[in-house]
């Protein structure tokens, strides 16, 4: 017991020494499967008309509706944590909602820098190809409905140098494709 007291009062001295102290674990934001319906929803293509009349243009109406998720994979991995259901069962419940049940979607899964490019790209497969059966087998979405594909580290979320682990980038991103 007394190592364990010594032990921290040596942390809380060092902290106050301006030492290098353990930065505090980040919260995942609550994902609501009503907020990714809203960004997953057809609707978003319209663009407001322009100089105040006329259509959208071709180049807006061509817009696919996305969103990126903080997937908590750990590194090197595509197992799904107890972190990462939250963030899948929202996911689950968006794309069974009566504004989705018809359309599409392509799930990308994505890796940080470290590692070799195309190990990383094998596993950002993993990972999407995990998040689709885990949605199939949890919310009994057709497998029609849903496609995998793995960018790697092509498309990071936060810009890193190689060999860098940074968590934001092992994420999925979800496209809606249209009704099919």
């Amino acid at each position: 017991m007394r190592a364990l007291i010594a032990g921290a009062a040596a942390i809380c001295v060092l902290s106050a020494w301006g030492a290098v102290a353990a930065p505090a674990p980040q919260a995942l934001p609550d994902v609501k499967a009503s907020d990714l319906v809203s960004k997953l929803t057809r609707g978003i293509r319209a663009a407001p008309a322009r100089n105040g009349g006329g259509s959208a243009s071709a180049e807006s109406a061509s817009i696919v509706p996305s969103v990126d998720l903080n997937v908590p994979f750990q590194s090197a991995s595509a197992a799904l944590s107890p972190d990462a259901l939250p963030v899948v069962n929202a996911l689950g419940k968006a794309l069974t909602d009566k504004a989705l049940s018809s359309d599409k979607f392509l799930i990308e899964g994505h890796t940080d820098t470290v590692g070799d490019k195309a190990k990383n790209l094998s596993l950002s497969e993993r990972r999407a190809k995990t998040v689709m059966a885990y949605l199939e087998k949890h919310f009994g979405i057709a497998p029609a409905r849903l496609s995998a594909k793995g960018v790697g580290q092509a498309d990071l979320a936060v810009q890193t140098a190689d060999q860098v682990d940074e968590p934001q980038n092992r994420r999925v991103k979800v496209a809606n494709l249209g009704a099919g």
